[in-house]
């Protein structure tokens, strides 16, 4: 297992609280993008070598996760990270799309200029990276994936809820947990910029029917193509 590079210590001038914090956003993004696989232990020493930090820090970073439902404790077994259930898959992206679909309305609704460069421009670095570091196998590419999710995030920045924003995010994270468990299964070649491109221009059009229907199908079709390769993989029930 790899090292993670050392996290702010007392010795460089940051406090407890920012320790907390940038191992907090450490091992969000690790659970998020499997490398820390669910059901796996988190056990307390080995987290706190692997990230090079204190328990103290480590354990906040912890209980925030809980809070978010990322990580279970229970008081005999410690800590570890939540279990997908396959079996909520279709009620994950029912409320995702629900959610997502008002959230989209009113960042339509409130767009500019700003924000339509900003989609031009994710929507043309996502037309120069491709989602596989290989052809014939599925191999993830880190630089897709951050732009893939900054696209959908911006899609929503103009909505004026930061807290509908906030929960677009978790259920965000928590749709890439059960892609990125299926995605190794069977590679793909469904041609997603395609849709993500109809997306955007209804967006920057300003028609927030067209968009949000495509946005719904688009979630759709990704959540019907993880439960099959799931079931190839033998993770779903």
């Amino acid at each position: 297992m790899a090292r993670k590079s050392p996290l702010p210590s007392a010795a460089d001038g940051n406090i407890g609280t920012t320790r907390a914090s940038a191992v907090y956003a450490q091992l969000r993004a690790d659970i998020t993008h499997g490398i820390l696989e669910p059901g796996s232990k988190l056990r307390v020493e080995a987290m706190c070598k692997r990230y090079e930090v204190g328990a103290s820090p480590l354990r906040e970073a912890l209980s925030r996760l809980s809070a978010e439902g990322l990580v279970n404790r229970t008081e005999q077994r410690g800590f570890n990270v939540t279990a997908l259930q396959w079996n909520e898959l279709p009620i994950l992206t029912h409320s995702r799309a629900q959610l997502e679909s008002l959230a989209l309305r009113e960042s339509i609704n409130a767009r500019d200029t700003a924000w339509e460069h900003e989609l031009v421009l994710l929507v043309h670095q996502l037309s120069r990276t491709p989602r596989s570091l290989a052809q014939d196998h599925y191999v993830p590419n880190p630089k897709w994936e951050s732009l893939h999710r900054e696209f959908h995030r911006v899609l929503l920045a103009r909505c004026p809820s930061r807290w509908m924003r906030g929960f677009c995010d978790s259920l965000a994270d928590e749709a890439y947990r059960f892609r990125q468990v299926a995605a190794g299964q069977n590679f793909s070649s469904r041609h997603e910029h395609t849709e993500h491109v109809a997306i955007f221009e209804a967006a920057i059009a300003g028609d927030a029917d067209e968009a949000v229907k495509l946005l719904v199908q688009h979630y759709t079709r990704t959540a019907t193509l993880v439960a099959s390769q799931a079931k190839e993989g033998g993770h779903s029930a």
